[in-house]
């Protein structure tokens, strides 16, 4: 009876080292994977509003449909 008990204690203890070991080394990776993201998204977004923006302006384009 007293074997399960210590298995899940001992799973316990093994469970709390790893995550104190993955937030020393792993969260601070994300971060900067997230801002990596972070950036690359903003320069995107940046580069489709200017192309939309040149768009308007061209005169290759055709007209939009019109709605009645």
């Amino acid at each position: 009876m007293i074997k399960p008990v210590l298995q899940v204690a001992a799973l316990g203890v093994v469970g709390v080292a790893m995550w104190k070991l993955a937030s020393l080394f792993l969260f601070p990776v994300l971060f900067v994977v997230f801002k990596i993201a972070l950036v690359v998204g903003l320069v995107m977004a940046a580069i489709w509003w200017f192309n939309k923006q040149g768009r308007k302006d061209s005169p290759d384009t055709p007209p939009p449909p019109e709605t009645a």
